[in-house]
């Protein structure tokens, strides 16, 4: 008497489909992300009728409450310039550019003390405004 063990088939998971889901879920959140603008402090901004384009190297943002922002990093007005030479001397460019995004409720005096700090350290600088 011979006794023979029956083979069961092992189990397999059909994975063919993963592979295109998850390229798709990979596109879709590449896209997402350059979509998404890191730099975001709500502002007011004064209104103009030009518009100057300037290439954004460093970004400096004021809030109404007189809060610094070096790109989103909170920075105090002592620590300025600190915090902006490094941004500064990594950008590739002859001239670095310095956005300021200032809330229009933001003293002149703060928007150019800021102005000061970045041509001390060889920038040029740009006000932000909203397009009327």
């Amino acid at each position: 008497m011979q006794i023979r063990k029956k083979h069961r088939g092992e189990a397999e998971v059909f994975t063919d489909a993963l592979n295109d889901i998850l390229f798709i879920l990979l596109m879709f959140f590449l896209i997402v992300s350059t979509l998404a603008n890191p730099n975001v402090i709500k502002l007011s901004q004064p209104k103009s009728k030009s518009d100057t384009k300037a290439k954004q190297n460093v970004v400096v943002s004021i809030d109404a409450n007189l809060m610094y922002y070096v790109g989103t990093n909170k920075v105090g007005i002592d620590s300025l310039r600190a915090a902006l030479l490094p941004a500064i001397q990594k950008e590739k460019t002859d001239i670095p550019t310095v956005v300021i995004n200032a809330d229009k409720n933001v003293p002149i005096d703060n928007v150019v003390a800021v102005m000061r700090v970045a041509r001390e350290l060889g920038a040029r600088t740009v006000l932000s405004v909203e397009k009327n």
